[in-house]
């Protein structure tokens, strides 16, 4: 009986150190994930150093009162780097509409009678209306048509003018410089004018700006030098918009 005892104990003491998994110690360290950056929507751009207003609208399509619409940003429309900008209209939030208060009846009241006025009332001041200067565009420099304007093609936005390296290139229209630099991918270095609340004229591929933003220029203003396209032509890329959207510059400015 006692052997059969014996035996039963060792035989659970085995199936006992069967069960128990081995530990291991694998020396990994753990790594806590990164804080991930918050993401931009399509609808949105992330302002970089060297950024403005008029560049980013430019660069989108979108007329440039709009961006600062969306964005509640009054003139002169200064940005910050690192701030969000919205591109596209804010989503109106549907409130269902509340059940109107019943009225409350109101007894009539008795008015005191008003004493006439010893002196008369003075007589609206008619304001003068604003009349817009006519813009009367003029050719920036001078020479062949190698790329017209075509609508909808975003390859062809604006006309490319050939010439030499070098030459003059003029302002169109007199005007407000809003953008002078090269942050514009596709541009090179770039001015781009803003003549009135509507039109604004951009002027790419220079190898030399003569102005810088928030310069008062006239028409025909020597603003730049230019410079070669990224086919190695020196040529002139110009650019005329109207509420943000390309138009053609053929028609605007005067026959040769």
């Amino acid at each position: 009986m006692l052997c059969a005892l014996v035996l039963i104990a060792l035989g659970l003491a085995g199936c006992t150190a069967d069960w128990r998994a081995p530990v291991e110690s694998r020396g990994q360290k753990t790594v806590s994930p990164k804080p991930s950056r918050s993401v931009i929507r399509t609808d949105q751009y992330r302002v970089q150093r060297g950024d403005t207003l008029y560049a980013i609208a430019w660069q989108k399509g979108v007329d440039y009162r709009l961006v600062a619409s969306w964005n509640g940003i009054r003139p002169p429309y200064r940005i910050y780097s690192g701030q969000v900008l919205r591109l596209k209209p804010p989503v109106a939030s549907r409130v269902p509409p509340s059940a109107p208060a019943p009225k409350a009846k109101q007894e009539p009241r008795v008015r005191a009678a008003s004493k006439p006025s010893a002196r008369p009332a003075p007589s609206p001041v008619k304001k003068k209306p604003v009349t817009k200067r006519k813009l009367a565009w003029r050719w920036p420099v001078r020479g062949r048509i190698v790329s017209s304007f075509k609508a909808g093609d975003p390859l062809r936005k604006g006309i490319k003018i050939a010439g030499q390296s070098g030459k003059a290139i003029l302002a169109a229209e007199g005007g407000k410089v809003v953008y002078s630099g090269s942050g514009l991918i596709g541009y090179g270095r770039l001015i781009i004018i803003k003549h009135n609340d509507n039109y604004l004229s951009a002027y790419g591929h220079n190898s030399k700006i003569l102005v810088k933003e928030g310069d008062q220029v006239t028409k025909g203003k020597k603003i730049a030098e230019m410079g070669t396209a990224n086919s190695g032509e020196p040529m002139l890329h110009f650019e005329i918009r109207r509420d943000g959207k390309p138009v053609d510059p053929e028609r605007l400015l005067p026959r040769k």
